[in-house]
């Protein structure tokens, strides 16, 4: 789908690859960014900073909460019109704890954001893109979506169930033979704070800009799926072919995947935002 004259939306778009996507949205032309992001202050930065390249709007929402998000998208669609594109960027993930270390708010919080969150999204979008029958709904997940990874399990556990709802959603609109289509991202670690202090022995961690630029690519080709690096679409193939312990031995210990981890750290918490009114 072209972003040239589309409106378009992008969840955690203040802040790390939402926020240069929505600038390259706006470099290819797009009507309006819409930014739904819960830091006020990151908002107005990036109105501030991409309102030099095209029409920037922000609204302050946890797309968490299914109510809140459904008040914003009419509002939304009241002040900026149709929603064309709806790009899923919003993540979080809380530590490197074990699972038995993980408390109640850590899991719960992670499983709303990574997975409930999208579908509350692309649930408020949706009906009007299949009554217009066009539109385009793009979410990203994580290589961790394909890749069991210690010390990141609810993470992982949330991008799993993120990829398998985004591609069952892109099978139900190719059997109605709607022409909305579904794009499903699964990239390495990014380097925009949000992975700070991981170690990554073989395969470089992703710049941001080569992620973004890559992800505006696969919607402008109506991708299905994209692992970035390439190499990640083989991973599932590998989990087939070898014997389970060979391949921990070879992701997890030759290539130091199971390890990656250790030192995280993490980008500095932000003061809670005021939910969306």
């Amino acid at each position: 789908m072209k972003f040239r004259n589309a409106n378009v939306l992008i969840t955690g778009g203040a802040s790390g690859i939402g926020r240069i996507m929505g600038r390259m949205a706006l470099e290819k032309g797009a009507s309006n960014l819409i930014i739904w992001d819960i830091n006020p202050i990151n908002i107005e930065s990036t109105k501030k900073e991409l309102g030099k390249l095209g029409k920037v709007w922000g609204y302050i929402v946890d797309v968490s909460d299914n109510k809140k998000v459904n008040e914003t998208y009419v509002r939304t669609v009241n002040e900026c019109g149709d929603i064309d594109i709806l790009i899923n960027s919003a993540g979080i993930i809380t530590s490197n704890k074990t699972f038995d270390n993980q408390t109640e708010d850590e899991i719960v919080r992670t499983m709303k954001i990574n997975t409930i969150a999208p579908m509350f999204v692309a649930r408020a979008v949706l009906p009007d893109m299949l009554k217009r029958n066009r539109g385009h709904i793009c979410t990203i997940a994580s290589a961790g979506g394909m890749l069991s990874n210690p010390k990141m399990s609810v993470y992982a556990a949330s991008k799993w169930g993120v990829i398998g709802w985004s591609d069952s959603v892109r099978i139900e609109l190719q059997d109605m033979k709607s022409n909305v289509h579904v794009t499903t991202i699964a990239p390495y670690y990014i380097n925009t704070g949000m992975f700070d202090g991981v170690k990554s022995r073989i395969i470089p961690i992703l710049k941001p800009e080569y992620v973004s630029r890559k992800v505006i690519r696969a919607i402008e080709r109506n991708k299905i799926f994209k692992g970035i690096p390439f190499g990640f679409h083989f991973i599932r193939f590998w989990q087939t072919v070898l014997p389970t312990r060979v391949f921990d031995f070879f992701f997890g210990q030759v290539f130091g995947i199971y390890h990656t981890m250790d030192n995280f750290t993490g980008r500095k918490a932000e003061k809670p935002a005021a939910k969306a009114s």
